[in-house]
């Protein structure tokens, strides 16, 4: 088994060992992974925070050792709390990073790191906070980071940037946590499921206060939530069909 670390900035991990294959999620700065087979110009991945699957390019990421790879998987996540921020190489050239990526890696890379980070699980109330950071992120199919993003990889990130660990996919995400039978229920920082036609969960969302959501739907967005789903103020109707609410405890 071989590893690797991700030191570039935000890195894409696609279904298929081509560029032109779809973006199944991203890999940010600092984040570690297994190597699960390896080709000319592609391997297979998983990434350790939540077990995803995909290939990357070779040329962008850097082989550790076993290890390395233990020691990462022992130490705490130190992650990045700006929108951009940057590290410097020894020969003072600036590589840019952005929220989340995982800063603890940097020393590792022989790189340095004197921006804004967190490290310790926070109080739930602090996810809307974090929710706020990403909201007019477009939607990008795949994507967890604030200059493209899909609906599973915000909660995700957000979750992650507060301490807490959550799968990749919003059909994966409803399998954690405690359901809630009404939202009534519901606090602020909650996850709502929704699900399409043939009953699958297909989109997920924070509750906030007062009965709103912000979710990604074109972009980050902040739309009313009720016991149909989701109402968009600006359509003039429900766009998503309420599933399920968990509580990530």
């Amino acid at each position: 088994m071989d590893y690797g670390i991700c030191n570039l900035s935000i890195v894409p991990l696609r279904a298929e060992a081509t560029d032109v294959s779809e973006l199944v999620t991203q890999v940010l700065y600092g984040e570690h992974f297994k190597i699960l087979e390896t080709r000319k110009k592609w391997s297979r991945i998983r990434l350790a925070f939540d077990s995803y699957e995909g290939w990357i390019d070779n040329k962008q990421y850097l082989n550790i050792a076993e290890e390395d790879y233990s020691d990462f998987e022992k130490n705490k996540l130190c992650l990045s709390s700006d929108l951009v921020d940057f590290v410097s190489a020894p020969d003072n050239q600036l590589f840019s990073i952005c929220l989340g990526s995982n800063v603890s890696a940097s020393e590792y890379l022989k790189q340095v790191f004197e921006g804004k980070s967190v490290s310790e699980k926070l109080p739930k109330e602090h996810l809307i906070e974090t929710a706020l950071l990403y909201l007019n992120s477009p939607y990008l199919w795949g994507g967890k980071t604030p200059f493209g993003i899909d609906c599973s990889g915000f909660t995700q990130m957000v979750y992650k940037l507060n301490g807490y660990k959550l799968l990749r996919d919003a059909s994966q995400q409803a399998s954690q946590g405690e359901p809630l039978s009404f939202i009534e229920e519901s606090e602020p920082g909650d996850l709502a499921f929704f699900d399409n036609d043939e009953g699958k969960i297909t989109h997920v969302g924070i509750i906030m206060k007062d009965n709103y959501i912000i979710h990604a739907h074109g972009k980050v967005r902040i739309d009313r939530l009720d016991h149909s789903g989701i109402f968009n103020y600006e359509m003039r109707n429900h766009t998503h069909k309420l599933r399920v609410i968990k509580r990530i405890v």
